[in-house]
Protein backbone atom coordinates (compact mmCIF):
# COMPACT_ATOMS: atom_id res chain seq x y z
CA UNK A 1 0.00 0.00 0.00
CA UNK A 2 1.22 3.50 -0.88
CA UNK A 3 2.00 5.19 2.45
CA UNK A 4 -0.01 8.24 1.34
CA UNK A 5 -3.09 5.99 1.33
CA UNK A 6 -2.26 4.34 4.65
CA UNK A 7 -5.05 5.34 7.09
CA UNK A 8 -2.71 5.21 10.10
CA UNK A 9 -0.27 7.58 8.40
CA UNK A 10 -3.10 9.91 7.32
CA UNK A 11 -4.74 9.98 10.77
CA UNK A 12 -1.39 10.62 12.45
CA UNK A 13 -0.67 13.50 10.07
CA UNK A 14 -4.15 14.98 10.55
CA UNK A 15 -3.69 14.84 14.33
CA UNK A 16 -0.28 16.47 13.99
CA UNK A 17 -1.78 19.25 11.85
CA UNK A 18 -4.25 19.96 14.67
CA UNK A 19 -1.33 20.22 17.10
CA UNK A 20 0.59 22.47 14.68
CA UNK A 21 -2.45 24.71 14.19
CA UNK A 22 -3.08 25.07 17.92
CA UNK A 23 0.55 26.03 18.59
CA UNK A 24 0.70 28.33 15.56
CA UNK A 25 -2.48 30.07 16.77
CA UNK A 26 -0.58 31.14 19.90
CA UNK A 27 1.95 33.16 17.88
CA UNK A 28 1.37 36.84 17.12
CA UNK A 29 0.39 36.38 13.44
CA UNK A 30 -1.40 33.12 14.24
CA UNK A 31 -3.72 34.80 16.73
CA UNK A 32 -5.22 36.83 13.88
CA UNK A 33 -6.01 33.66 11.92
CA UNK A 34 -7.04 31.23 14.66
CA UNK A 35 -6.52 27.48 14.93
CA UNK A 36 -9.62 26.66 12.86
CA UNK A 37 -8.35 28.48 9.77
CA UNK A 38 -4.76 27.34 10.26
CA UNK A 39 -5.60 23.64 10.38
CA UNK A 40 -7.55 24.02 7.12
CA UNK A 41 -4.67 25.87 5.44
CA UNK A 42 -2.05 23.39 6.68
CA UNK A 43 -3.88 20.31 5.40
CA UNK A 44 -4.87 22.04 2.14
CA UNK A 45 -1.17 22.66 1.42
CA UNK A 46 -0.29 19.04 2.22
CA UNK A 47 -3.12 17.68 0.05
CA UNK A 48 -2.22 19.88 -2.92
CA UNK A 49 1.45 18.90 -2.66
CA UNK A 50 0.64 15.19 -2.53
CA UNK A 51 1.52 14.52 1.10
CA UNK A 52 -2.11 13.81 2.02
CA UNK A 53 -4.91 12.16 0.02
CA UNK A 54 -7.21 14.76 -1.54
CA UNK A 55 -10.79 14.59 -2.83
CA UNK A 56 -9.95 12.66 -6.00
CA UNK A 57 -8.07 9.91 -4.13
CA UNK A 58 -9.88 10.12 -0.79
CA UNK A 59 -9.61 7.16 1.56
CA UNK A 60 -12.41 5.60 3.68
CA UNK A 61 -10.94 7.31 6.75
CA UNK A 62 -12.21 10.65 5.43
CA UNK A 63 -15.73 9.28 5.05
CA UNK A 64 -15.51 7.95 8.60
CA UNK A 65 -14.57 11.37 9.94
CA UNK A 66 -17.44 13.03 8.04
CA UNK A 67 -19.92 10.34 9.06
CA UNK A 68 -19.00 9.81 12.71
CA UNK A 69 -16.54 12.39 14.02
CA UNK A 70 -18.36 15.54 12.83
CA UNK A 71 -21.78 14.73 14.37
CA UNK A 72 -20.28 13.34 17.59
CA UNK A 73 -18.20 16.53 17.94
CA UNK A 74 -21.45 18.51 17.93
CA UNK A 75 -22.87 16.15 20.55
CA UNK A 76 -19.91 16.74 22.90
CA UNK A 77 -20.08 20.50 22.52
CA UNK A 78 -23.77 20.37 23.40
CA UNK A 79 -23.10 18.58 26.69
CA UNK A 80 -21.93 21.83 28.24
CA UNK A 81 -24.73 24.03 26.99
CA UNK A 82 -27.09 26.14 29.04
CA UNK A 83 -30.50 26.23 27.36
CA UNK A 84 -30.89 29.96 28.07
CA UNK A 85 -28.55 30.53 25.10
CA UNK A 86 -31.32 29.39 22.77
CA UNK A 87 -33.77 31.85 24.31
CA UNK A 88 -31.38 34.79 24.23
CA UNK A 89 -29.65 34.25 20.87
CA UNK A 90 -32.02 32.02 18.95
CA UNK A 91 -34.28 34.62 17.28
CA UNK A 92 -31.47 36.78 15.81
CA UNK A 93 -29.67 33.72 14.48
CA UNK A 94 -32.80 32.28 12.89
CA UNK A 95 -33.69 35.61 11.25
CA UNK A 96 -30.15 36.02 9.93
CA UNK A 97 -30.12 32.42 8.73
CA UNK A 98 -33.32 32.91 6.77
CA UNK A 99 -31.75 36.03 5.23
CA UNK A 100 -28.71 33.92 4.36
CA UNK A 101 -30.84 31.19 2.76
CA UNK A 102 -32.65 33.79 0.68
CA UNK A 103 -29.27 35.30 -0.23
CA UNK A 104 -28.03 31.89 -1.43
CA UNK A 105 -31.05 31.42 -3.68
CA UNK A 106 -30.79 34.95 -5.10
CA UNK A 107 -27.03 34.54 -5.54
CA UNK A 108 -27.46 31.33 -7.56
CA UNK A 109 -30.17 32.87 -9.76
CA UNK A 110 -28.17 36.08 -10.32
CA UNK A 111 -24.98 34.13 -11.14
CA UNK A 112 -26.96 32.04 -13.62
CA UNK A 113 -28.04 35.11 -15.59
CA UNK A 114 -24.67 36.85 -15.23
CA UNK A 115 -22.41 34.15 -16.67
CA UNK A 116 -24.87 31.71 -18.36
CA UNK A 117 -23.17 28.47 -17.22
CA UNK A 118 -25.75 26.45 -19.18
CA UNK A 119 -23.83 27.30 -22.36
CA UNK A 120 -21.00 25.07 -21.11
CA UNK A 121 -22.88 22.70 -18.79
CA UNK A 122 -25.84 22.16 -21.10
CA UNK A 123 -29.03 20.60 -19.75
CA UNK A 124 -27.25 19.63 -16.52
CA UNK A 125 -26.77 23.28 -15.62
CA UNK A 126 -30.08 23.77 -13.83
CA UNK A 127 -29.62 20.55 -11.84
CA UNK A 128 -26.17 21.71 -10.72
CA UNK A 129 -27.67 25.09 -9.80
CA UNK A 130 -30.22 23.30 -7.63
CA UNK A 131 -27.54 21.11 -6.02
CA UNK A 132 -25.40 24.15 -5.19
CA UNK A 133 -28.44 25.97 -3.79
CA UNK A 134 -29.11 23.01 -1.54
CA UNK A 135 -25.56 22.60 -0.30
CA UNK A 136 -25.11 26.36 0.27
CA UNK A 137 -28.28 26.42 2.34
CA UNK A 138 -27.98 23.27 4.39
CA UNK A 139 -25.06 21.10 3.35
CA UNK A 140 -24.12 17.93 1.48
CA UNK A 141 -27.33 16.15 2.52
CA UNK A 142 -29.31 18.55 0.33
CA UNK A 143 -26.67 18.40 -2.42
CA UNK A 144 -27.02 14.62 -2.69
CA UNK A 145 -30.82 14.64 -2.26
CA UNK A 146 -31.18 16.70 -5.44
CA UNK A 147 -28.47 14.73 -7.26
CA UNK A 148 -30.19 11.42 -6.50
CA UNK A 149 -33.58 12.69 -7.66
CA UNK A 150 -32.16 13.39 -11.13
CA UNK A 151 -29.67 10.45 -11.17
CA UNK A 152 -26.94 13.04 -11.43
CA UNK A 153 -24.49 10.84 -9.50
CA UNK A 154 -24.35 8.63 -12.61
CA UNK A 155 -22.62 11.46 -14.51
CA UNK A 156 -19.31 10.53 -12.90
CA UNK A 157 -17.08 13.19 -14.46
CA UNK A 158 -19.44 16.10 -13.94
CA UNK A 159 -20.60 14.93 -10.50
CA UNK A 160 -17.02 14.63 -9.26
CA UNK A 161 -16.19 18.04 -10.74
CA UNK A 162 -19.12 19.68 -8.98
CA UNK A 163 -18.00 18.18 -5.67
CA UNK A 164 -14.44 19.40 -6.24
CA UNK A 165 -15.66 22.94 -6.94
CA UNK A 166 -17.93 22.84 -3.90
CA UNK A 167 -14.99 21.79 -1.69
CA UNK A 168 -12.78 24.61 -2.97
CA UNK A 169 -15.47 27.29 -2.56
CA UNK A 170 -16.45 26.03 0.91
CA UNK A 171 -12.83 26.17 2.08
CA UNK A 172 -12.34 29.66 0.67
CA UNK A 173 -15.54 30.86 2.33
CA UNK A 174 -14.32 29.63 5.71
CA UNK A 175 -11.31 31.89 5.23
CA UNK A 176 -13.53 34.81 4.19
CA UNK A 177 -15.95 34.46 7.11
CA UNK A 178 -13.07 34.24 9.56
CA UNK A 179 -11.60 37.46 8.18
CA UNK A 180 -14.50 39.76 7.33
CA UNK A 181 -15.69 40.72 10.87
CA UNK A 182 -12.34 42.41 11.59
CA UNK A 183 -12.35 44.11 8.19
CA UNK A 184 -15.97 45.28 8.33
CA UNK A 185 -15.57 46.54 11.88
CA UNK A 186 -13.17 49.19 10.55
CA UNK A 187 -15.61 50.28 7.85
CA UNK A 188 -18.94 49.99 9.66
CA UNK A 189 -18.85 49.87 13.45
CA UNK A 190 -20.70 46.83 14.71
CA UNK A 191 -22.81 46.26 17.80
CA UNK A 192 -22.76 42.87 19.45
CA UNK A 193 -26.22 41.37 19.92
CA UNK A 194 -26.81 40.92 23.64
CA UNK A 195 -26.77 37.26 24.58
CA UNK A 196 -26.27 35.21 27.69
CA UNK A 197 -22.76 35.77 29.00
CA UNK A 198 -22.49 32.27 30.47
CA UNK A 199 -23.83 29.44 28.38
CA UNK A 200 -21.35 26.64 28.87
CA UNK A 201 -21.89 25.12 32.30
CA UNK A 202 -18.60 23.30 32.46
CA UNK A 203 -16.16 25.93 31.20
CA UNK A 204 -14.37 26.20 34.55
CA UNK A 205 -13.89 22.43 34.98
CA UNK A 206 -12.53 21.26 31.67
CA UNK A 207 -9.76 19.00 33.02
CA UNK A 208 -10.59 15.65 31.46
CA UNK A 209 -10.29 12.76 33.91
CA UNK A 210 -10.60 9.01 33.44
CA UNK A 211 -14.09 8.79 34.95
CA UNK A 212 -15.39 11.50 32.62
CA UNK A 213 -13.62 10.01 29.59
CA UNK A 214 -15.20 6.56 29.89
CA UNK A 215 -18.66 8.07 30.24
CA UNK A 216 -18.21 10.62 27.45
CA UNK A 217 -17.06 7.95 25.00
CA UNK A 218 -20.03 5.74 25.88
CA UNK A 219 -22.53 8.60 25.68
CA UNK A 220 -21.18 9.86 22.36
CA UNK A 221 -21.13 6.49 20.60
CA UNK A 222 -24.36 5.29 22.23
CA UNK A 223 -26.26 8.47 21.38
CA UNK A 224 -24.99 8.35 17.81
CA UNK A 225 -26.31 4.79 17.46
CA UNK A 226 -29.69 5.75 18.89
CA UNK A 227 -29.96 8.70 16.49
CA UNK A 228 -29.23 6.38 13.55
CA UNK A 229 -31.88 3.89 14.68
CA UNK A 230 -34.48 6.66 15.04
CA UNK A 231 -33.52 8.01 11.62
CA UNK A 232 -34.16 4.58 10.08
CA UNK A 233 -37.53 4.30 11.82
CA UNK A 234 -38.54 7.89 11.02
CA UNK A 235 -36.54 8.88 7.87
CA UNK A 236 -37.99 12.39 7.81
CA UNK A 237 -36.13 13.26 11.02
CA UNK A 238 -32.42 13.93 10.26
CA UNK A 239 -30.09 11.89 12.47
CA UNK A 240 -28.08 15.00 13.39
CA UNK A 241 -31.22 16.66 14.73
CA UNK A 242 -31.96 13.64 16.93
CA UNK A 243 -28.35 13.49 18.12
CA UNK A 244 -28.38 17.21 18.95
CA UNK A 245 -31.64 16.83 20.88
CA UNK A 246 -30.22 13.94 22.90
CA UNK A 247 -27.14 16.03 23.70
CA UNK A 248 -29.19 19.01 24.84
CA UNK A 249 -31.42 16.85 27.03
CA UNK A 250 -28.47 15.04 28.60
CA UNK A 251 -26.75 18.38 29.26
CA UNK A 252 -29.58 19.33 31.61
CA UNK A 253 -29.01 16.30 33.90
CA UNK A 254 -26.85 16.68 36.99
CA UNK A 255 -24.78 13.58 36.22
CA UNK A 256 -23.73 14.70 32.73
CA UNK A 257 -23.27 18.31 33.90
CA UNK A 258 -20.61 17.04 36.33
CA UNK A 259 -18.62 15.27 33.61
CA UNK A 260 -15.45 17.13 32.72
CA UNK A 261 -13.77 17.75 29.38
CA UNK A 262 -16.69 17.44 26.96
CA UNK A 263 -16.02 20.87 25.50
CA UNK A 264 -12.35 20.23 24.75
CA UNK A 265 -13.10 16.76 23.40
CA UNK A 266 -15.74 18.17 21.07
CA UNK A 267 -13.48 21.01 19.96
CA UNK A 268 -10.65 18.60 19.15
CA UNK A 269 -12.98 16.51 16.97
CA UNK A 270 -14.16 19.69 15.19
CA UNK A 271 -10.54 20.52 14.35
CA UNK A 272 -10.02 16.99 13.04
CA UNK A 273 -13.08 17.45 10.82
CA UNK A 274 -11.75 20.79 9.57
CA UNK A 275 -8.42 19.13 8.76
CA UNK A 276 -10.25 16.84 6.32
CA UNK A 277 -12.13 19.83 4.88
CA UNK A 278 -8.73 21.35 4.09
CA UNK A 279 -7.52 18.11 2.50
CA UNK A 280 -10.58 18.11 0.24
CA UNK A 281 -9.65 21.53 -1.17
CA UNK A 282 -8.14 20.15 -4.36
CA UNK A 283 -7.20 22.92 -6.79
CA UNK A 284 -5.77 20.53 -9.40
CA UNK A 285 -9.08 18.65 -9.75
CA UNK A 286 -10.82 21.85 -10.79
CA UNK A 287 -8.05 22.81 -13.22
CA UNK A 288 -8.10 19.36 -14.85
CA UNK A 289 -11.77 19.85 -15.74
CA UNK A 290 -10.65 22.75 -17.94
CA UNK A 291 -13.55 24.79 -19.37
CA UNK A 292 -16.25 22.90 -17.48
CA UNK A 293 -14.35 23.20 -14.20
CA UNK A 294 -13.66 26.88 -14.66
CA UNK A 295 -17.29 27.53 -15.55
CA UNK A 296 -18.46 25.63 -12.46
CA UNK A 297 -15.94 27.46 -10.30
CA UNK A 298 -16.96 30.88 -11.63
CA UNK A 299 -20.66 30.08 -11.21
CA UNK A 300 -20.29 28.87 -7.61
CA UNK A 301 -17.86 31.64 -6.66
CA UNK A 302 -20.10 34.43 -7.96
CA UNK A 303 -23.16 32.88 -6.30
CA UNK A 304 -21.44 32.63 -2.91
CA UNK A 305 -19.94 36.12 -3.28
CA UNK A 306 -23.40 37.56 -3.94
CA UNK A 307 -24.71 35.58 -0.95
CA UNK A 308 -22.07 37.31 1.15
CA UNK A 309 -22.90 40.78 -0.14
CA UNK A 310 -26.63 40.32 0.52
CA UNK A 311 -26.05 38.84 3.99
CA UNK A 312 -23.70 41.67 4.96
CA UNK A 313 -26.03 44.40 3.71
CA UNK A 314 -29.31 43.00 5.06
CA UNK A 315 -27.72 41.53 8.18
CA UNK A 316 -25.95 44.81 8.83
CA UNK A 317 -29.22 46.71 8.61
CA UNK A 318 -31.01 44.27 10.94
CA UNK A 319 -28.38 43.47 13.61
CA UNK A 320 -24.87 44.58 12.51
CA UNK A 321 -23.18 41.96 14.68
CA UNK A 322 -20.47 40.97 12.20
CA UNK A 323 -19.33 37.89 14.09
CA UNK A 324 -22.87 36.55 14.34
CA UNK A 325 -23.49 37.31 10.66
CA UNK A 326 -20.24 35.53 9.79
CA UNK A 327 -21.24 32.45 11.82
CA UNK A 328 -24.69 32.34 10.20
CA UNK A 329 -23.24 32.70 6.69
CA UNK A 330 -20.85 29.85 7.45
CA UNK A 331 -23.78 27.74 8.69
CA UNK A 332 -25.31 28.28 5.23
CA UNK A 333 -22.26 27.65 3.07
CA UNK A 334 -20.24 25.22 5.18
CA UNK A 335 -22.75 23.73 7.61
CA UNK A 336 -23.22 23.61 11.36
CA UNK A 337 -19.83 22.09 12.21
CA UNK A 338 -17.78 24.84 10.53
CA UNK A 339 -20.14 27.44 12.04
CA UNK A 340 -19.26 26.04 15.48
CA UNK A 341 -15.57 26.40 14.66
CA UNK A 342 -16.15 30.09 13.90
CA UNK A 343 -18.08 30.58 17.15
CA UNK A 344 -15.11 29.07 19.01
CA UNK A 345 -12.59 31.22 17.11
CA UNK A 346 -14.57 34.38 17.86
CA UNK A 347 -15.01 33.31 21.52
CA UNK A 348 -18.78 33.43 21.08
CA UNK A 349 -19.63 30.28 23.02
CA UNK A 350 -23.19 31.51 23.53
CA UNK A 351 -23.74 31.03 19.80
CA UNK A 352 -22.78 27.34 19.67
CA UNK A 353 -26.31 26.03 20.22
CA UNK A 354 -27.92 28.55 17.83
CA UNK A 355 -25.30 27.65 15.19
CA UNK A 356 -26.24 23.99 15.47
CA UNK A 357 -29.94 24.78 15.39
CA UNK A 358 -29.73 26.90 12.26
CA UNK A 359 -27.56 24.21 10.71
CA UNK A 360 -30.36 21.69 11.15
CA UNK A 361 -32.83 24.29 9.86
CA UNK A 362 -30.66 24.50 6.74
CA UNK A 363 -30.93 20.73 6.31
CA UNK A 364 -34.71 21.14 6.29
CA UNK A 365 -34.79 24.13 3.90
CA UNK A 366 -31.97 23.32 1.51
CA UNK A 367 -33.63 20.57 -0.51
CA UNK A 368 -36.81 22.58 -1.01
CA UNK A 369 -34.91 25.65 -2.19
CA UNK A 370 -32.74 23.49 -4.44
CA UNK A 371 -35.75 21.98 -6.20
CA UNK A 372 -37.30 25.46 -6.45
CA UNK A 373 -34.22 26.70 -8.32
CA UNK A 374 -34.27 23.68 -10.67
CA UNK A 375 -37.93 24.44 -11.38
CA UNK A 376 -37.32 28.15 -11.96
CA UNK A 377 -34.44 27.57 -14.36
Amino acid sequence: MNFIQNPVYVLALLCFMVIAAVYAAKTTPGKKLGAALLVILFTAVLANTGLLPSASNAIPLYDGIFTYVAPISIFYLLLGVNLTSIKKAGAPMIILFLIGSLATTLGILAAWFLISPQEVLGEDGNIIAGMLTGTYTGGSVNFNAIAIEYDFQERGFLYAGTIAVDNVITTLWIIVTLAFPAILRKLWKDKRVKTTTKTMEGEDKEHLNFHSLIWLLFLGIGSYYISEVISELVPKIPAILTLSTIGILLAQTKFVARLQGSHFLGLYLVYLFLAVIGAYCEISAVIELQEVGLSLLAFAAIAVFLHGIIVILLGGLVYRDWEMISIVSQANIGGGTTAIALAETFHRKELIVPAILVGTLGNALGTYLGFLVVYLL
